[in-house]
């Protein structure tokens, strides 16, 4: 069982940053794959990065590629998504995940969410 708690969410001008951090409980961390994803309003949940388990590999959707980076520490249980140059359509709730199945960029691959946190990004 993995618990995941989001933190750093909040509004910013385009063109700004945010750092996006997912807290894990547990002490198998490191034998999950890591991914974010984020909701806008009246849209599908959808797909931003992944990271395996030792950190060594990394993807991102296309939309977020060049802007976003995605790092693990294993030490300390901790995921992170920086994000730079944000754009209004970056708005939404970011979930961080967990997989049993190692690093995908697939929804349904992820046994454990967490609840959220609000990015708005202003135009």
């Amino acid at each position: 069982q993995v618990q995941l708690i989001e933190s750093g969410g909040g509004l910013v001008q385009a063109g700004g940053s945010l750092r996006l951090s997912c807290a894990a409980s547990g002490r198998t961390f490191s034998s999950y794959g890591m991914g974010w994803f984020r909701q806008a309003p009246g849209k599908e949940r959808e797909f931003v990065a992944t990271i395996n388990l030792d950190g060594g590999f990394t993807y991102y959707a296309d939309s977020v590629k060049g802007r976003f980076t995605i790092s693990r520490d294993n030490a300390k249980n901790t995921m992170d998504l920086q994000m730079n140059s944000l754009r209004p359509e970056d708005t939404g709730v970011y979930y961080c995940a967990a997989s049993r199945i190692g690093s995908t960029q697939l929804a349904n691959g992820y046994q454990y969410w967490g609840q959220g946190t609000q990015v708005t990004v202003s135009s």
